[in-house]
């Protein structure tokens, strides 16, 4: 499926209405227009409950049929829905076990670079720069969410008012395992494979590099670098020929050629691509004005943020419905606006080194109280006289739940049902202050007779430090307590443990670690009772007995203070909630305690299923439970 909006200009050309053989929902999202169709399904614009428009992806039923895609098609949704970086449009939503599967991402108001090219021709060097290097940065976070893009291509990316969007990363290896591609179904253009996917070989992250030049040379000079016609003749061109970089302006001519080297290995990495962009712009330093964009094309983003609204839902609203909340709180599940954990960042400004982790560009806002409440209505006006007018209702959503019914008790904004609140009690202010009086005298009588007893305690007892020293040694004192007496709270002169560090872990699925071990290796076995396992099952698992594992939010770093005080234990983590910079803190049950970091997983071709990890390890850090 490629991009989003096809056509140019005109609105009725990228707004299509529904056709006969269209849906009108999807899974409660109502449908506004059409967007287009490619070799894998057709794509619609639609809205959330919020009003932020979305374009739904619908996978065509042949490949719904297909057991393999829907397999794949699954794992690439849940590690799509982890890139959340300023140049992708994110996976917001989704149902892969659907009748027919579908996703939602961002609308993106832009043309895509290849309706540009068509309508406009070439862009500029100054712009193919700041093209380049968004797309750079964009494959940065999806190579980190551990996706190779495999189709990147001008219709893939869309060009918006503050830069380039790059979609579809990861559905095509979905659609590879199908046998429908070999059954005349395209998906893809072979304009844009790199030597080894036309081979059939090993796909790297290097394999989007090769696109990467493939795309630039297209948006410098408007025609593909390894020329047009049958897909046999240019698949042969692009593995035994070298590209025609004749009209591709100098200052682009390095980076093209470097990113088309037919060897992956001698391709540039994503930062070199940022430093060679950086050099093409006479050595300083990429800034992304406004008007990034040629006039011409910047129309066209004007056209498509002017997307239809949806029909206004017709429907009654069920008895008992209030204007002041919703009829009912969106689907289990639906969170368009949860992050997935951050990818490694780099410094696109800085010198082509590998970038450090711990980027966190989407971090949201802190959520509204639980007490907010926007639809409450507004007071009266002094000396106003009639009933409250009602507030102005809301734009009507595209959204439209595909289950209605009154709010759940205690949802926030729901209307209290009526005689549900308890009356009122009666003032009885006499009762009050009788009992407030008995209440003064209790307190005083027993503050003095504490203070008494506290006295003879004192007497009994040999002088000790407030701040935690230790008391003095004979006598009776340092052995009398009363019976009922809270065990002492002062601070534990006992050091606290030294870390130990274990670098680049491999960890491979069916192996377990021990922290308790002089040197932190794997060992066979995932189902022991083991202290780490990574199960095969696609998880990490804490067996021993008293074991648990605490999977820290994105940002949030970890420690030893940090992981005594977290409480969020589970004895297991899916893997796929994982991603390069996620920290996972384990309590042993024989009284260790260790900071996973993830640093990474195998690739897809691996012989083997791994993940890469750094450990640090605390021992005897807490009591242990055997």
């Amino acid at each position: 499926m490629s991009g989003q909006q096809p056509g140019h200009g005109d609105a009725s050309k990228i707004f299509q209405p529904l056709a006969g053989d269209d849906p009108t929902t999807v899974a409660g999202y109502r449908l506004a227009a059409r967007l287009g169709a490619g070799g894998m399904g057709k794509v619609y614009l639609s809205y959330t409950p919020g009003g932020r428009p979305v374009a739904i992806k619908v996978i065509r039923s042949e490949f719904g049929d297909d057991p393999e895609f829907r397999r794949r098609f699954a794992q690439e949704v849940k590690s799509a829905q982890r890139v959340q970086g300023l140049f992708t449009a994110p996976v917001i939503d989704a149902d892969t076990d659907g009748e027919r599967p579908w996703l939602a991402t961002a609308y993106v108001p832009g043309p895509s670079l290849a309706d540009a090219v068509v309508a406009h021709g070439a862009l500029p060097v100054e712009t193919v720069l700041l093209l380049v290097a968004g797309m750079a940065e964009a494959l940065h976070v999806i190579h980190g969410a551990g996706i190779v893009h495999r189709d990147l291509k001008p219709s893939n990316v869309l060009l918006a008012a503050d830069g380039p969007r790059v979609i579809d990363f990861g559905i095509a290896y979905a659609a590879d395992a199908t046998s429908l591609t070999g059954s005349g179904v395209t998906i893809g253009t072979p304009t844009f494979m790199a030597p080894e996917q036309a081979e059939g070989g090993r796909i790297t992250p290097a394999t989007d590099i090769f696109a990467l030049g493939q795309v630039a040379a297209y948006a410098a000079t408007g025609v593909p670098a390894f020329g047009e016609g049958t897909s046999h003749g240019v698949l042969y061109r692009i593995v035994h020929q070298e590209p025609d970089l004749g009209a591709v302006p100098e200052r682009l001519r390095e980076l093209v050629g470097r990113a088309l080297a037919k060897d992956p290995a001698a391709r540039p990495s994503i930062a070199e691509i940022i430093s060679l962009c950086q050099a093409a712009n006479a050595e300083t330093v990429l800034r992304r004005p406004e008007d990034w964009l040629p006039g011409t094309v910047a129309a066209d983003i004007t056209v498509r943020t002017a997307a239809p609204a949806p029909a206004a839902d017709r429907t009654p609203p069920p008895p008992g419905y209030t204007p002041t909340a919703p009829a009912t709180p969106p689907p289990t599940g639906y969170a368009p606006t949860a992050p997935a954990a951050p990818a490694p960042a780099y410094n696109p400004t800085g010198p082509a080194t590998p970038p450090p982790t711990g980027y966190a560009p989407t971090a949201h806002a802190t959520p509204p109280p639980t007490s907010y409440a926007p639809t409450a209505h507004a007071t009266p006006a002094p000396g106003a006289t009639g009933p409250v007018p009602a507030p102005t209702p809301a734009p009507g959503y595209a959204y439209a739940p595909t289950h209605t019914g009154p709010q759940a008790p205690g949802f926030p904004g729901a209307p209290v049902p009526p005689g549900s609140r308890p009356p009122a009690a009666p003032r009885k202010r006499g009762p009050i202050v009788a009992l407030a009086a008995a209440l003064v005298f209790g307190i005083a009588a027993g503050g003095t007779a504490y203070m008494l007893l506290k006295d003879k305690d004192q007497a009994t007892k040999s002088s000790g430090s407030t701040q935690g020293g230790s008391s003095s040694q004979g006598g009776q004192g340092g052995a009398t307590t009363d019976a009922g007496a809270k065990p002492s709270s002062k601070p534990s002169t006992k050091p606290e443990p030294k870390p130990s560090d274990f670098k680049g872990i491999n960890l491979t699925a069916g192996y377990h670690l021990t922290l308790g071990d002089e040197t932190v290796r794997p060992q066979d076995g995932e189902d022991g009772g083991y202290e780490l396992s990574y199960d095969t099952g696609g998880y990490l698992d804490a067996e021993s007995s008293g074991g648990s594992l605490v999977l820290l939010d994105p940002g949030q770093e970890g420690s030893l203070a940090v992981c005594r005080a977290d409480t969020r234990f589970t004895e297991n983590v899916d893997v796929q909630m994982l991603s390069p910079g996620r920290q996972v803190c384990v309590t042993t049950g024989t009284g260790h305690m260790g900071l996973v970091t993830v640093r990474g997983f195998s690739a897809e071709e691996s012989p083997s299923k791994y993940m890469t990890l750094d450990l640090t390890v605390w021992r005897n850090a807490v009591a242990s439970s055997g």
